[in-house]
């Protein structure tokens, strides 16, 4: 028995040093000779003129959860309009009324968030004074020392994430000279992530980096954001595997904490085709019927005022987007949206369609260029794309500037993993035959992270952050501890490299026998195993109310 213990402690050493974590790195205590500049996304929240709070990602929950008295009359006024629009529009098949009602009712919630038809802002909202107040107190002051700059010094790029990237872009170059200005540095950094990386990509189009040291994205939305691109493109679709997904991902990031009888019906609804039944009526009573119009309506009185989000729309979806939003060539959408129109098309023309010619100018003007792209959790499953492999938001495909990536239910075949091994290109895949990193952009200086969300930014990520902005040479994989692929675990904090042994981190499965099954005997099979599971869960949970 002790040499079995023996055996076995000296094995969880070995394994322990085969396979480093990297627990608790404090980030502020990375310093460096310049000054870094972070730019974020849409976490900001925006106020009114008169400081009131309009506007933020997180109170759209709120809002879905109709609770308060606020909400309820919102939706009697919801209830009150759609209903008679929805029975007109299925007795008679004109749904003009729905279309209106949608953007009049929903409108109501965004009305102070929306832009105006050129895209611009028109009520004086925008960021909350405190934040301006702080970036003016950076422009102006130094904190200059011998000791040089930490990441703590905060030096916060903050803007109103709705506007055009390409005018923010104006703001973030001033922004780069003062802070150069006060702190005497020839250079600074940035590190962007979401939305910010769609603005540097604009400062990049109309600035080049001759101010710049180095430049470091983390889950950038530049190439696209799917949750975005394809709702707005009519390629919205519900897919009830993804959906059973996203709820083990959020109970399993502890979100909530979902009944197991409830998630198991569910789980049985799915793998019977029950789910995909109803969700499929639904869909071909009402999808070709509505999808353009409501789409429209719905974009309109929402996000796609707002130039920064038109940005987050790939090179694919752009055209059937703008079709979706604003109709045919001549139409009165177009026309009214004229402004709003034009920009986001310069955008498409000076950025999106340049991407990796913008990327390329960085490298060559002697800038340092890092790319972190995470994964390991469900798409929000409301696109077709919803089983590519993701950070939730965007697939690895754009986050990572190129990356050829498989979906949730395959890994890399053998023939292919031998090929790119015969061209030296073998070790770009990952441990979990997901990823070949090989097609990036900048191959060797992307990190792949998996087990960390689009919205999670860890302390790890913001130091290869921070060392490729300051570096005084391009880094790459080979100069971290950090290898291309590693495993993030929240629960204890700690990042380790990716091996096959632990790369397994989804709380979910995505077997292909289950939720692709490939014949109709297969269908059968896996719908009579589904629900007897469900029908003994039953009895235990009958069984357990009665004696309680």
């Amino acid at each position: 028995m002790k040499k079995t213990v023996s055996v076995l402690l000296v094995a969880v050493l070995i394994f322990t040093f085969a396979l480093p974590a990297f627990s608790w790195i404090d980030v502020n205590e990375t310093k460096s000779q310049i000054p870094v500049i972070r730019i974020s996304g849409d976490g900001e929240p925006l106020y009114d003129a008169q400081g009131n709070k309009i506007f933020h990602y997180r109170d759209i929950g709120k809002l879905v959860s109709g609770e308060g008295e606020a909400n309820t009359d919102m939706y009697k006024s919801m209830a009150k309009t759609l209903l008679p629009a929805m029975l007109k529009g299925l007795a008679i098949n004109d749904w003009d009324d729905l279309y209106a009602g949608l953007e009049t009712e929903i409108g109501k919630i965004f009305a102070d968030a929306v832009l105006n038809e050129n895209g611009d802002v028109t009520n004086g909202s925008g960021l909350g004074q405190h934040r301006i107040d702080e970036m003016e107190h950076k422009r102006h002051n130094s904190q200059m020392g011998s000791k040089g700059y930490f990441a703590c010094d905060d030096y916060w790029f903050r803007y109103d994430w709705r506007l055009d990237p390409l005018e923010i872009a104006d703001d973030f170059n001033s922004y780069i000279k003062d802070i150069k200005a006060s702190t005497g540095c020839d250079k600074v950094g940035i590190a962007a992530t979401c939305l910010g990386t769609n603005v540097v990509m604009a400062y990049v189009s109309k600035y080049g980096v001759e101010d710049i040291q180095g430049i470091a994205v983390d889950g950038s939305v530049v190439g696209g954001a799917e949750i975005l691109s394809e709702v707005v493109s009519a390629k919205f679709d519900i897919s009830p595997p993804a959906l059973m997904r996203v709820l083990r991902d959020v109970e399993g990031l502890g979100m909530f904490n979902m009944d197991d009888f409830i998630t198991e019906t569910i789980e049985m609804l799915v793998q019977t085709g029950v789910l995909e039944g109803i969700i499929g009526t639904t869909e071909k009573i009402f999808y070709d019927r509505l999808i353009e119009g409501a789409t429209s309506a719905v974009a309109l009185s929402t996000f796609y005022t707002w130039p920064n989000y038109w940005a987050c729309v790939s090179s694919a979806d752009y055209e059937d987007a703008k079709h979706c939003v604003f109709g045919e060539e001549g139409s009165e959408k177009r026309v009214k949206y004229a402004g709003l129109i034009a920009k986001i098309d310069n955008y498409d023309r000076e950025v999106r369609s340049r991407i990796p010619e913008l990327v390329q100018s960085i490298k060559d003007g002697g800038a340092n260029f890092g790319v972190i792209s995470k994964y390991g959790f469900q798409m929000i499953p409301n696109c077709e794309s919803a089983d590519l492999i993701s950070d939730q938001f965007a697939s690895v495909k754009y986050s990572s500037f190129g990356a050829t990536t498989t979906t949730v239910y395959e890994t890399f075949t053998d023939d292919y993993i031998a090929q790119r091994e015969a061209e030296g290109k073998g070790k770009y895949i990952s441990p979990d035959k997901h990823i070949d990193a090989s097609t990036c952009l900048v191959p060797d200086s992307t990190w792949f992270i998996k087990g960390s969300s689009h919205s999670n930014w860890t302390c790890y990520e913001k130091k290869i952050m921070y060392d490729v902005a300051t570096a005084e040479k391009q880094l790459t994989v080979d100069d971290f501890p950090f290898t291309q692929f590693m495993v993030y675990t929240t629960d204890t904090d700690t990042l380790v490299p990716m091996t096959e042994e632990n790369c397994n981190t989804e709380y979910w499965d995505a077997d292909p026998e289950i939720y692709k099954p490939a014949t109709f005997l297969d269908k059968i099979t896996v719908s009579a195993r589904a629900f007897t599971q469900w029908f003994k869960i039953f009895i235990t949970f009958i069984s357990e109310k009665i004696r309680s």
